[in-house]
């Protein structure tokens, strides 16, 4: 992009016209930006002088927001909207586990294609291998009869983002389904890659032969898939000033995050909000699942570590509000009330995480997204970054501010949420 200071000095040369056009593009470029000055407004008139220092910072925190207002009619039937801050869908951030909500999604929608198979969310699904650095997986450990199962998976995605989990969904998916589905329900710039293990951009494109089971039963085999499709690596995507790469050396240049997975703020709000109010949601937005599979979802992505038998969880490092970001991870308590059906993300100094609250004490509901860049030295890879002193503490001031907002706001008809009540101990 050129910033105006460039356009101003081109300006005057010798093909004014080209460079005033080239100008006006850039320009357009910047304009991708949303921020709605109410919103804004209401943000740094309750901030503390913490907040306004980040707030004054956008360049160094590169902080994305969205607030997602809620109103009912008199059959409890929702309607949306979005208020912007700083949202710019051309901005990179590294969306780390964030991929792991669509993966999620896509594979129960998957899974519905299977099911003239016998094939549900408990069968076991044993990976084989086929492709160097490929492994198997036949047991698990943390599930309640020992087989690891697409339901399993998601459970594990959505309590404490484990890795593994979503690399088994990645597989089972496939690259190039995942991709594709995304861009034909109109996310045309996101981009899911590769697994969270080090593998070359060859060795994720492959994916491993799966195996249902019921029990001794074979029910379905899927064989290895290869990706044939072509990325669009054309806009090039570096971050930092410095990283250390695989071999622990310090490069002093910025890292490039060119190929790596790509998922804008508003996509993962709408992709959340398809799936907490799928009949509010258009056709083409909308995934192919069944009353059982948002259901399910709704559970674990608003259950919490303590509440959880298979998997079991040791409490004192995965604490109730362990990913759950907005005004609850800085000092890890949950009130009774409220709960928070979320997804949240951190890898190389970023924050992420977007959430639908309801709050069942108050009848309340809304929608936050946010994402925040803590890296103060500019090196990544260093497992130095910001994300207590800067990123819990402003995650959980934005959404006291809209919470507190949300407390008051006046509303023509009150919510029903009894839909997300849940009983977590069945």
């Amino acid at each position: 992009m050129l910033s105006e200071k460039l356009c101003s000095y081109l300006l005057p040369m010798k093909h004014p016209i080209a460079v005033l056009l080239l100008c006006l593009f850039a320009g357009s470029s910047y304009s991708q930006e949303k921020t709605d000055q109410w919103l804004e407004e209401l943000i740094r008139t309750n901030a503390s002088p913490f907040l306004l220092n980040v707030l004054n910072q956008p360049d160094t925190f590169q902080y994305q927001f969205i607030y997602t207002q809620i109103n009912r009619d008199k059959d409890n039937n929702p309607s949306f909207k979005n208020y912007y801050f700083h949202v710019d869908k051309n901005r990179y951030f590294n969306p780390a586990s964030m991929v792991k909500l669509p993966t999620a999604v896509l594979a129960l929608e998957k899974l519905n294609t299977l099911s003239k198979y016998g094939v549900t969310k408990s069968s076991a699904m044993l990976t084989d291998s086929a492709y160097d650095k490929q492994t198997r997986v036949v047991f698990d450990s943390t599930s309640e009869d020992g087989a690891p199962s697409v339901g399993h998976y998601v459970k594990k995605i959505f309590l404490v983002s484990d890795n593994d989990a979503y690399n088994r969904l990645y597989e089972f998916v496939g690259q190039k389904t995942l991709n594709e589905r995304l861009w034909k329900m109109g996310y045309k710039d996101a981009r899911i890659t590769r697994r969270f293990v080090t593998m070359t951009e060859d060795q994720n494109r492959h994916t491993n032969p799966i195996r249902f089971k019921d029990y001794a039963e074979l029910l379905y085999i899927q064989p290895p898939a290869y990706n044939t499709k072509d990325f669009d690596f054309r806009k090039k995507i570096f971050v930092g000033n410095a990283h250390y790469n695989r071999e622990d050396s310090l490069i002093m240049s910025p890292m490039d995050f060119t190929t790596h997975n790509n998922f804008p703020l508003e996509y993962l709000q709408q992709i959340l909000q398809a799936v907490m109010f799928p009949d509010a949601t258009p056709s083409g937005k909308r995934f192919k699942l069944t009353e059982d599979d948002y259901a399910f979802l709704h559970r674990y992505m608003s259950e919490m570590p303590s509440e959880s038998d298979y998997p079991s969880y040791d409490t004192s490092e995965y604490f109730d509000s362990y990913t759950k970001f907005f005004f609850f991870k800085a000092d890890r308590k949950i009130p009774p009330y409220i709960r928070a059906f979320n997804k949240t993300g951190w890898s190389y100094g970023f924050l992420t995480d977007v959430t639908y609250i309801a709050d069942f004490k108050n009848n309340v509901e809304f929608m936050l997204s946010g994402t925040i860049y803590t890296n103060k030295d500019g090196i990544l890879n260093d497992d130095k970054y910001e994300y207590e002193q800067t990123g819990y503490p402003w995650f959980k001031e934005m959404g006291t501010i809209i919470y507190n907002y949300e407390l008051q706001r006046k509303r023509e008809f009150a919510p029903d949420l009894k839909a997300f009540k849940i009983d977590y101990r069945n």
